[in-house]
């Protein structure tokens, strides 16, 4: 039978994992935070506050009433701009792996169902796709990202999603191409294929939503790896600009005062954390949900 998402046992094995759950709330928690969070704030995230903000000790208030993770070195609102900087990072990892997906969906897929098939009898459709996606995994995705990121002058929100969606579709491809294998061969597939339906209605039709569990798990992994990278990039200076927050750049700012004000590495350190644990169980969570055997 055609394969489903999250049908009825599905659901019941996910919510019977206290992992799955516990990286839900995560998730949901971090959007409720990035989406709410700006409101609450008594600040604007580019706000310095002089006269409030600044300690006896000419240094940032710590955490407080009106500063509750307390104020940055030029004394701004950590909260709000952790909650904006949220807004940013979640809004770039969720389109770049929106873009990955849809990449690594039509590569693994194509060359899963062309597996075999020969090109001027010399090599196969699916040899020349799998040899270049080993070369390009040959180069560490981070190293490939900060190395596109340092050679562009300027970068934007766009930029940086659009340079992770394009260098981290490879793995998706890989598992993708190795489930359509397996999903070629069911008997409907094999009968639609021998009735001459064309390659790509065989493809739409039959294999894609056999292979969309193993996608979406892929998808939600692959949300904690663009969160790294772009928060890597921040760090390193190749990110967005300041005065833009963004969780990187402010674990950035902060690492020198770590002593004085630990608040300002422990906030951003503690969301990117968060964030890259709460995605991952819940990618586990889906894994072991809709595909019990590899649990």
């Amino acid at each position: 039978a055609r394969g489903t998402v999250l049908d009825a046992r599905a659901r019941a094995r996910f919510t019977r994992n206290r992992s799955a759950v516990a990286g839900t709330a995560i998730v949901a928690a971090l959007v409720v935070f990035a989406l709410v969070g700006p409101l609450l704030a008594s600040h604007g995230p580019l706000e310095s506050d002089f006269a409030h903000g600044v300690g006896p000790d000419k240094m940032p208030v710590g955490p407080s009433a009106g500063f509750p993770l307390g104020a940055d070195r030029i004394f701004r609102d950590v909260f709000a701009r952790l909650a904006v900087a949220g807004r940013l990072s979640l809004l770039i990892a969720v389109s770049a792996t929106l873009l990955a997906t849809i990449i690594g969906a039509v590569v693994g897929i194509v060359a899963g169902y062309y597996e075999g098939k020969r090109v001027a009898r010399v090599v196969s459709v699916d040899g020349i796709m799998m040899r270049a996606i080993d070369v390009l995994l040959a180069f560490p995705f981070l190293l490939l990202v900060m190395a596109i990121g340092a050679a562009l002058d300027r970068t934007s929100a766009v930029t940086i999603f659009v340079i992770l969606g394009v260098t981290g579709w490879m793995g998706t491809a890989r598992v993708l191409r190795a489930k359509t294998m397996q999903v070629r061969s069911l008997d409907y597939v094999v009968a639609s294929r021998a009735l001459g339906q064309p390659a790509a209605g065989v493809m739409w039709k039959h294999v894609l939503p056999n292979v969309a569990g193993p996608l979406v798990v892929s998808a939600t992994v692959l949300v904690a790896q663009m969160i790294v990278a772009d928060s890597v990039l921040s760090y390193l200076g190749v990110g967005i600009a300041p005065p833009t927050p963004t969780w990187g750049r402010m674990l950035f700012e902060g690492q020198d005062y770590y002593a004085a004000a630990p608040w300002l590495v422990a906030a951003p350190a503690a969301v990117i954390l968060l964030s890259v644990w709460g995605f991952n169980m819940l990618g586990e969570g889906l894994r072991d949900a809709l595909d019990p055997h590899d649990a």
